[in-house]
């Protein structure tokens, strides 16, 4: 839940608006960005999810909102862990992830079977 029932109330009882800053406060936005750098920004968050293993961002997407969705986080677990979970242990990222870790270089993924 993002929001409690009070923050919620007070804003759907009274119509008030949020500022960029007051939704940064209250954890609905993770960055305020200035007018300009937007670009750049997510450019700077895209750069980040992309350097990670492109099987990982699969599944972590879809446990994310499984565990949002009707079936609830225990129900989004057990859907994830049954069903996609075991193709990423299956998949050649993984191993390609664990020997660049063991092997101390830099990980070389390749393009998501998921």
């Amino acid at each position: 839940m993002l929001l409690g029932l009070q923050r919620a109330s007070e804003l759907a009882l009274t119509g008030r608006v949020l500022t960029a800053r007051e939704a940064k406060e209250w954890g609905l936005v993770n960055e305020v960005v200035e007018e300009g750098n937007v670009v750049d920004v997510a450019l700077r968050w895209a750069d980040k999810i992309l350097r990670q293993s492109p099987d990982s961002v699969i599944v972590s997407r879809a446990g994310l909102r499984a565990a949002f969705g009707a079936d609830g986080a225990d129900g989004g677990m057990n859907k994830v862990e049954e069903g996609i979970w075991q193709e990423l242990q299956a998949g050649e990222n993984i191993r390609e992830g664990l020997k660049a870790f063991v092997e101390k270089r830099d990980v070389k993924w390749v393009d998501s079977k998921l």
